[in-house]
This record gives structure tokens, C-alpha cells and sequence, in this order.
């Protein structure tokens, strides 16, 4: 029986956490990365030894694209070391931050981050991973509701978040050769520290969206991880170079 192993970028905390943890549920082994959370990463590695399956963490600076040939290099022992294998199947380019900054006050060195770390960096993470990706897999990225509908304060991050739309197309077409189904997942507002955990802690930011989504809530960490291990899953492997967004309804 084959076993699968996920790699989750930003996979501590927030979204990331939920995703590996429903993966886990579902069976699956998991390789999670962190930029600074080494506790926190830990506890998600006992969380899924608790599930019965197995985890490793590892340090990772997604803003720094200089650093990827060594993080391939600790992924390939890992992978040797714990499961024995020399390959992997599902890669989820989750990590990422928020700044709000209307356009007009969006200054270069914002700008510039949020390039390193929401395009340049699974841009080319993703070119340093596929060799170790198994003929077969698949590529989540992750993306944004606010690709589809414009709120103050995000255009540049949101403008990545496009870029990365059309570059799962791209990465679709190109990795077919190799059965390689490539989507991506926009999630909307969701309860989280993400972006200072505004949408989560400010009750009037939260009513108003809730107010603007048919089911009527915000969305949960636990909406996104069932979201991706569905997409995941063995039933979802002719979904390809898709966007799929998971948003209960938001602005519709």
C-alpha cells in the first residue's frame, strides 16, 4: 500500500496547522515548515503522532529564495530518513502573511515582501521540490478571495495572489507530462491570526463580512484543512488548473 506524504509551507500555525492536521487524519505522513515557530511546529508534529502518523518539521524562509537548493536537500533526508523514500506527493504552498496598506501608501519594501514571499518564493520553491515530487502528485497553492473581489487595503497582496492564479495554470499545462495535477485553493475571510487576526478579533470587521457571506459566517481554519484534504484526496485527482474558491459564499 502506498503511503502519502504531504509538504505543508507555513504548516505551524493558522491555516497551515489545520490543513496538516486534517491530512494526517486522512491518513496521510506530513512534512511541515516553519520560519520562526519551532515550538509551535513541534506540538503540530506531536499532534499528528497522536493521530498515528508520522511528521517532521523544518525551518524555512519562504521570502528567501537563496536558501531553497539547502531546504531541498533537508527535504531529501527527511524523506530518507523517516519514510526511506526518495520522493514525496502533494505539495502545499500555504505560507504567507498579511499587510494591509491602502495602494497609494503601499511602499516598496512592503511591495518587495510581499513578491518574496507570495510569488518568487513558490515560484521557485516549487522548481527545487519537483524533482522530488513523484510522478503523479499534485500542487495545491494557495490564493485569496480577494483575487475575485476588491476590499481596501490588499491590492498588492492580492495583486500576488493573481499572479499565482495565472501561474498554476502555467504549471498545470507544463507538468502534465508528468500527471502532475497543479490547482488552487482562494479561501475567504477566515478566523485567524493572519493579518494581526483581524477578521477574528475586530467584532465590526467580522460582522461585516459574515453580513456579506451566504452562510452567513466567517470562515474557520477547519473549513480550509477539510477544503484541501478534499482536493487532496484520491476522488479529486482529475480536478486540474483550477481555482476553487472556499469562501462560504462570500460576495456573491
Amino acid at each position: 500500500m502506498h503511503m502519502s506524504i504531504a509538504l505543508i509551507t507555513g504548516g505551524s500555525r493558522g491555516l497551515g496547522r489545520s490543513m496538516a492536521l486534517h491530512l494526517a487524519d486522512k491518513g496521510i505522513d506530513i512534512i511541515l515548515t516553519f520560519r520562526s515557530g519551532q515550538s509551535e511546529a513541534d506540538e503540530v508534529v506531536r499532534d499528528i503522532a497522536r493521530k498515528g502518523r508520522k511528521a517532521v518539521a523544518l525551518q524555512l524562509d519562504v521570502a528567501d529564495s537563496a536558501t531553497f537548493d539547502a531546504f531541498a536537500a533537508s527535504v531529501k533526508t527527511a524523506l530518507a530518513d523517516t519514510w526511506k523514500r526518495t520522493n514525496f506527493d502533494f505539495l502545499v504552498n500555504n505560507a504567507g502573511i498579511g499587510i494591509h496598506a491602502p495602494f497609494m501608501q503601499t511602499d516598496a519594501a512592503q511591495f518587495d515582501q510581499l513578491v518574496n514571499i507570495h510569488l518568487k518564493g513558490p515560484f521557485f520553491l516549487s522548481q527545487k521540490l519537483l524533482p522530488l515530487l513523484r510522478d503523479g502528485g499534485r500542487v495545491l497553492n494557495i490564493s485569496s478571495g480577494l483575487t475575485r473581489f476588491a476590499l481596501p487595503g490588499h491590492a498588492a497582496y492580492a495583486a500576488m495572489k493573481g499572479g499565482m492564479e495565472v501561474l498554476t495554470r502555467y504549471m498545470a499545462k507544463e507538468l502534465g507530462e508528468r500527471r502532475i495535477a497543479v490547482n488552487i485553493l482562494a479561501p475567504g475571510a477566515i478566523e485567524t491570526d493572519f493579518g494581526g487576526g483581524t477578521v477574528r478579533d475586530n467584532e465590526q470587521v467580522n460582522a461585516f463580512l459574515a453580513g456579506n457571506t451566504a452562510l452567513g459566517r466567517v470562515g474557520l481554519p477547519d473549513d480550509i484543512g477539510g477544503a484541501v484534504a478534499l482536493l487532496l484526496s484520491d476522488e479529486g485527482g482529475w480536478i486540474n488548473g483550477q481555482r476553487i474558491e472556499a469562501s462560504g459564499g462570500m460576495f456573491l
